[in-house]
């Protein structure tokens, strides 16, 4: 039985979609954005089967009714990853053979060359969307070829599970601190731009500091994805404390995961 994602519209040209807890427990956001030659799909979920997830079906769907107010011919999709983990790639291989679109790779180097990332892990690099430009900003320390994406048409910064109201898993602690850093840089350097982050899952409940247990499939108590700017100072400074036994450092809206 196919099972329909959560379709959002965050404005016209901006869909954030997610995959229900139904057809698999991690429910990641996914997020389609159109511009004027083409449109950009950030991560294909947790799912490879087309009846638990029609990912190509609904992206068809929204890209067809775009181009019914914006007739393009050729118009085209990219396909790209917050990282490379397998809950953010499983619905890869729907879109083989769809017409005029690139499924970014999911190493390192398929990063860099995809992005004309030449200095890895430094600057960031803008991709075009015709009339839409999203700044591509390396960010590793969860997974080696993540990345965060910045659309500068409603000030999101897409942090994937690098910054996300839930556990945030460090899995080589001096490459997350130096992608905080340069995400707090990139904030302040265009911080009348920079409205809110939105990552890729939601695994903390209402009540401050408690999330929900791995592979919890009902949540009717858990916060927003929506995160304000400032969020990033609370992970730096809370990079800085004293790791426990646990190997958790536990905050309101996050909870830090060492695993390295």
């Amino acid at each position: 039985m196919s099972i329909p994602l959560e379709v959002t519209r965050l404005n016209a040209s901006t869909i954030q979609l997610r995959q229900p807890k139904a057809a698999h427990w991690e429910a990641p956001f996914l997020f389609l954005l159109f511009g004027s030659e083409r449109a950009l799909l950030l991560d294909t979920g947790a799912t490879a089967d087309t009846e638990r997830l029609p990912l190509r079906e609904t992206v068809d769907e929204l890209v067809g009714e775009w181009l019914r107010s914006h007739p393009r011919a050729d118009y085209g999709l990219v396909v790209a990853h917050t990282h490379a983990h397998g809950d953010h790639i499983a619905g890869d291989a729907q879109f083989d053979g769809r017409p005029s679109t690139s499924v970014v790779g999911t190493t390192v180097d398929d990063v860099i060359a995809f992005f004309g990332l030449r200095d890895w892990p430094g600057h960031p690099v803008v991709l075009s969307l015709g009339d839409r430009d999203i700044d591509v900003i390396p960010g590793p320390g969860h997974e080696p070829s993540a990345v965060v994406f910045f659309d500068r048409e409603t000030g999101t910064l897409f942090t994937g599970d690098t910054v996300y109201p839930g556990r945030l898993y460090i899995r080589d602690r001096a490459a997350f601190r130096a992608t905080i850093d340069r995400l707090i840089a990139f904030r302040d350097a265009n911080a009348a731009h920079v409205t809110v982050l939105r990552g890729c899952h939601v695994e903390m409940s209402t009540t401050p500091g408690v999330d929900y247990p791995v592979g919890t499939v009902d949540q009717p108590d858990e916060v927003p994805l929506d995160l304000p700017p400032q969020i990033l100072d609370h992970v730096r400074r809370a990079l800085g404390d004293e790791i426990g036994p646990s190997r958790k450092v536990v905050r309101d809206q996050f909870i830090l995961s060492y695993e390295d």
